[in-house]
């Protein structure tokens, strides 16, 4: 992970973009450098005070992703959770704490919450137990893709782009307006044995069967094809429609790596998308997406469904993906220059409306803990505004 943290997080400069990329505003950032690109943002916020009496929240600089990313394959489960324990004795000893026993505090992690989720003190579970503490459920927790309990909140992947100002935006965006767009749809991954019967691998049978319509970037760690912001983004800026099943885990850093390319994001799953990031994207995902259900998918021809889709909803969804590029991207810390809201605005716009809630419920003399952290296993249910029109799964 050294390379990467050249750049206050961002990582190393692309040095040749080759007519893809934006110059000097574009950087080969690590998918798990969240947290170091947030705390360096947050360094530069205009509205810091040293007086924490004075502090709509409190902000804990902790790296959790790159901490557990070192023991995460340790069968020592002390060792796992050791930093853990030193950070919530410390900051539960702090007089800030005492004064809302933590909930006005928010942590930032670079992985996914399940990183930091570990259900029984067993070797063979994964992860740390952090988010589990008894002090860790009194914050807000913020993360590349939140899990079912209800202080865990999704914010944007980093993607390559790190505008210092809003011309930057509006050149890149006027660029994506105008790009040539020669296949119907692309997928960017790639087929492991243990896919080969999954909604990835049937993606990839279909695009080869697709007689050019769908680009295929092969990301195989024989590749490194999808390691070249340059490679993805190429592919990308050239396709229509973008798609993107789950990985690992439910979400994909290469959902915003489409939307800032242009091309709409077409989802399998509720989860990698629709209810995680419900700061940064609209609640009417009939704008922005198209959705094909999971089950659907296994049984259908991906490309007919596309192509069914009126040219005009095209140009409209393409429109709105292309307006959302701001709220997706974490200007450059260092700039003095920025005048627009991005995804790190938009977060600490979520963190202190929720704190803010919290506030109300504890002056009216209510139960603060009611609701904070609790187990919800609706959190994940598709939203109820999305329906199939006219037969043709899309939202």
């Amino acid at each position: 992970m050294c390379p990467y943290i050249e750049n206050i997080g961002m990582g190393p400069a692309v040095a040749d973009s080759r007519g893809v990329l934006l110059n000097n505003s574009c950087f080969r950032t690590n998918q798990f450098l969240l947290e170091v690109i947030f705390h360096n943002k947050m360094k530069q916020y205009k509205c810091l005070t040293n007086d924490s009496s004075l502090a709509s929240a409190i902000y804990v600089p902790y790296y959790a992703g790159l901490d557990i990313s070192q023991y995460l394959w340790s069968s020592n489960i002390l060792v796992r959770d050791a930093t853990a324990f030193d950070l919530v004795g410390w900051l539960s000893g702090r007089p800030e704490w005492r004064l809302m026993s933590g909930r006005d505090h928010f942590l930032v992690a670079g992985r996914i919450a399940w990183d930091c989720r570990r259900q029984a003190d067993d070797p063979s579970y994964w992860g740390s137990k952090l988010m589990f503490l008894p002090q860790s459920q009194n914050m807000t927790m913020l993360s590349v893709e939140s899990s079912v309990w209800n202080n865990d909140f999704a914010i944007p992947y980093p993607t390559y782009f790190h505008p210092s100002k809003g011309a930057e935006v509006a050149q890149w965006q006027d660029r994506m307006r105008k790009q040539e767009r020669k296949y119907l749809f692309a997928f960017a991954g790639a087929l492991r044995p243990e896919f080969e019967f999954t909604i990835p691998g049937e993606i990839i049978n279909q695009c080869l069967a697709s007689y050019g319509k769908c680009k295929l970037l092969n990301c195989s760690s024989s590749t490194n094809n999808c390691d070249d912001p340059v490679n993805v983004m190429k592919v990308f800026r050239s396709s229509v429609f973008c798609l993107q099943p789950r990985g690992d885990s439910y979400t994909r850093q290469s959902t915003f790596d489409s939307i800032l390319a242009g091309c709409i994001p077409v989802f399998f799953h509720s989860g990698t998308a629709y209810v995680q990031y419900v700061w940064h994207l609209p609640r009417d995902h009939t704008k922005y997406s198209v959705f094909i259900p999971l089950d659907e998918a296994k049984k259908v021809s991906i490309e007919p469904i596309l192509q069914s889709i009126p040219e005009n909803e095209v140009l409209a969804m393409r429109e709105e993906v292309i307006r959302l590029i701001p709220r997706m991207v974490y200007a450059d810390p260092r700039s003095k220059e920025r005048n627009f809201d991005d995804a790190f605005d938009v977060a600490i716009k979520g963190v202190l409306e929720r704190i803010g809630k919290v506030r109300k419920v504890i002056v009216s003399g209510g139960d603060p803990s009611i609701g904070f952290a609790e187990q919800n296993h609706q959190k994940f249910n598709f939203p109820s505004s999305a329906f199939a029109k006219k037969g043709v799964y899309y939202t």
